[in-house]
């Protein structure tokens, strides 16, 4: 499992192929990612943003980036953690994903960037 520490805030990822929602023949290939955000810092921290690079072996490199992840804007409490699932589609059946999340300390309004480790995105059948 792919895992960075900035700051004190642990990002730790997890992966799957989903071939129930994917076609091959379409070269339509989804997967789920679990992410699973920790603050061992000594601030109450806030998640303000998420910036996503998506690379597709076919060398396409998509870039995402909004408020939030799923809709919220977590906080939390030093010792907290957050857990969310995503998804995202490739082309190919084998990519990776990467980027930052911006958060704030509340107490002071300061805000820094905390790193999600690089993961890969394979089908199963890729590997042998």
């Amino acid at each position: 499992m792919p895992t960075t520490t900035t700051q004190g805030v642990t990002v730790t990822v997890t992966t799957s192929y989903l071939p129930d929602y994917s076609s091959p023949a379409q070269e339509h290939f989804v997967f789920a990612y679990r992410i699973d955000i920790r603050n061992d810092s000594e601030f109450t921290v806030k998640l303000l943003r998420r910036h996503w690079y998506i690379s597709d072996a076919n060398t396409s490199v998509r870039e995402v980036e909004g408020e939030g992840v799923v809709g919220r804007q977590p906080v939390l409490e030093p010792g907290d953690a957050h857990q969310y699932v995503s998804g995202c589609n490739l082309k190919s059946g084998l990519g990776k994903m990467r980027g930052t999340y911006l958060m704030e300390r509340l107490a002071s309004g300061e805000q820094f960037e905390v790193a999600i480790p690089e993961f890969n995105l394979m089908v199963p059948f890729r590997m042998n």
